[in-house]
């Protein structure tokens, strides 16, 4: 999953103007006359003067100009720490965000004393936006906001230091990269469940540290008017928490069939693979098996369940290396897609500061994501681009992101986000259901394709793998943590519900046992990094969404998954006139503005991949579905 800094800050971003000047529309009390006072009376201090809502629009103007400041500056200083790794920039970055959070805090403290007023649309919506912006809440009292901070940057630094060095620690040294190439890459059980089990052990120190950041967060959550963290991240999507949470069963109540015929035609090609012993049907799949070091998509083991081997390829990765293809030659062929929709090239300084490919005199994160680093059109991808078709897909992503925020970014800074943090992730994506056999002839990076039942069935199944594959762990991931956050699940069954959840939503089983010494949710990034996941899931429903009302717009007719709006001028404008709403409607105004209806619908993912399930539910006759 790529992150987007701009969203994954939100939670300290807004914290750097409390730190200076408070945010409030405070004054300067008048001079006082001298006067002798009567010996017999005590003075009666002044009633509070009532806010009004010229205060607050005026608090609301006054907190955008600071927040520009302070997440200015901690934008840099991420993207310094991301691009330059010593323990100094990591030192400085935990810094800003410690003094981000602290304002943050103070900040929302202060515009509780809106509460109740009728204030104008756009000052209430960034008084709401500002009270949610958070993802990791700091406590009010100074100590344990400083343990908050210094336990955030402990797990953080636990998971990128991970490293597996064998079963008695005296083997090669491994990390998540090198590990994740043999579950890709490997056909060979005992070497996948060496990997599988090495990269899960390094999670194991994260335990107590993990249960420190739940009740320090949620001590933060209480301080600002929520009952704990999950409370406060469903808030944010305009609806009452319990509303968003009936909302995303609704939606995974819609896909799943899709995802269970998918998980019984898997399962049976994995079986003849690994035999029926190790893949047993009408059981959860071991999660070694999938091809992820997570089994969050199958898109690896794509040619060990290939619907029909030998049809024409759509290998673009040797195209890329062929012709000659470098980070910047990919970059471009990615910025021509969204140019050939009348929208407006990139800015010259993106090509100054991005960073397009690994460099040899230091580290650096290679994990891809997309930048506007002083919320002015500071546009950068942060990137380690090898020839790859994956990579030339991420590309295409992580562009979406910069042309949301180049379409936004003459906007208050409270309201430069997505219309949710699902929509941010789903824009990129939708654009990269354009990356057609038919556009990658048109970029000449694949030959004629015949189009037959074949080839239709061989490149859905490849994307299924990837986007349907991913649904339950993309839902369950949070769900997860919302009962962590509200005590449902105590820290001593951390692991138990871990796997009872994977195994309800994604019929995976853990390919050893493990016990209550195991973290095996710390094993995944956005775990131990405290970055809400449920906007993965929602962004690969709602891609499909922008995808059929982009391929309406440009008047395309024909099956859904041979759209691409390439090169199509009315798609472009109808994406455009969402991009530059930002977060300043409410979710609903924005899906409007780009599909006519206001609620989130799977039903488009369901007809894209029409040919594909006709043709599983064929393959799954008679076989034991189900776990």
């Amino acid at each position: 999953m790529t992150r987007t800094p701009q969203s994954l800050m939100r939670a300290a971003l807004a914290a750097l103007s409390l730190a200076a000047p408070a945010a409030s529309a405070q004054t300067t009390p008048a001079p006082v006359a001298k006067a002798t006072p009567a010996p017999a009376a005590k003075a009666t201090p002044a009633p509070a003067a009532k806010a009004t809502p010229a205060e607050a629009k005026q608090f609301a103007e006054k907190l955008n100009a600071d927040l520009k400041q302070l997440w200015t500056r901690q934008a840099t200083a991420e993207w310094i720490k991301s691009t330059y790794i010593t323990d100094d920039t990591e030192r400085n970055a935990a810094s800003v965000n410690e003094e981000v959070m602290a304002y943050v805090n103070n900040a929302i403290k202060d515009s509780r004393r809106f509460d109740g007023l009728k204030l104008d649309a756009d000052t209430a919506r960034m008084l709401h936006l500002l009270r949610v912006s958070q993802t990791l809440p700091a406590p009010a009292d100074p100590k344990q906001r400083a343990e908050l901070a210094a336990t955030a940057a402990k797990l953080e630094g636990l998971y990128g230091k991970g490293k597996y060095c064998g079963k008695d620690g005296k083997g090669k040294c491994r990390d998540l990269e090198e590990l994740s190439d043999v579950i890709a890459e490997s056909r060979n059980a005992d070497e996948l469940l060496d990997a599988w089990t090495g990269w899960h052990a390094i999670s194991r120190p994260m335990r107590p540290l993990y249960t420190q950041l739940v009740n320090l967060s949620n001590s933060g959550a209480k301080d600002i008017g929520f009952n704990d963290l999950g409370t406060l991240w469903r808030s944010s999507y305009d609806m009452t928490p319990a509303e968003f949470e009936k909302e995303a069963q609704r939606l995974w109540g819609q896909v799943k069939p899709m995802y269970d015929e998918l998980h019984c035609y898997v399962r049976g090609r994995l079986a003849k693979q690994y035999g029926e012993a190790a893949v047993p049907a009408g059981k959860p799949i071991p999660a070694h098996l999938l091809g992820n070091m997570w089994a969050q998509e199958w898109n690896n083991i794509y040619p060990l369940v290939e619907p029909f081997p030998g049809q024409a390829s759509l290998d673009v990765g040797s195209a890329l290396v062929k012709q000659g293809y470098d980070s910047q030659k990919m970059v471009k062929l990615g910025e021509k897609f969204f140019t050939s929709l009348d929208l407006k090239p990139l800015p010259q300084t993106f090509w100054e500061r991005s960073q397009f490919t690994k460099p040899k005199d230091r580290d650096v994160v290679c994990h891809a994501s997309a930048w506007d680093v002083t919320y002015d059109n500071d546009l950068r991808i942060k990137m380690c681009i090898k020839p790859t078709e994956e990579d030339l897909v991420t590309i295409h992503h992580e562009l979406g992101h910069n042309y949301y925020y180049t379409y936004y970014y003459k906007l208050p800074v409270l309201f430069q986000a997505g219309a949710n943090d699902g929509f941010h992730e789903a824009i990129g994506d939708a654009l990269t259901l354009s990356i057609t056999p038919a556009y990658l002839q048109q970029a000449g990076l694949l030959n004629a394709v015949e189009k037959n039942d074949k080839n239709v069935i061989n490149l859905q199944l490849k994307d299924a793998l990837e986007k349907v594959a991913f649904l339950p762990f993309g839902l369950l991931v949070d769900q997860w943590r919302w009962d962590v956050f509200s005590g449902k699940v105590k820290p001593a069954d951390y692991n138990k519900s871990w796997w009872a959840m994977r195994t309800k939503y994604q019929g995976i089983a853990a390919p050893v046992a493990r016990t209550e010494q195991d973290f095996d949710a710390g094993a995944k990034y956005h775990v131990p990094a405290n970055v809400p996941y449920t906007r993965y899931f929602l962004a690969r429903i709602l891609q499909f969404q922008f995808h059929k009302a982009l391929c309406e717009a440009a008047g395309i007719k024909g099956p859904l998954n041979e759209c691409s709006i390439y090169g199509n001028k009315a798609a472009g404008a109808r994406l455009q006139a969402m991009l530059e709403l930002g977060a300043s409607k409410p979710w609903p105004d924005a899906l409007s503005a780009m599909t006519g209806t206001r609620q989130m619908d799977a039903t488009p993912m369901l007809e894209y991949f029409a040919p594909l399930r006709r043709w599983l539910q064929e393959q799954n006759k008679g076989q034991k579905c189900g776990w």
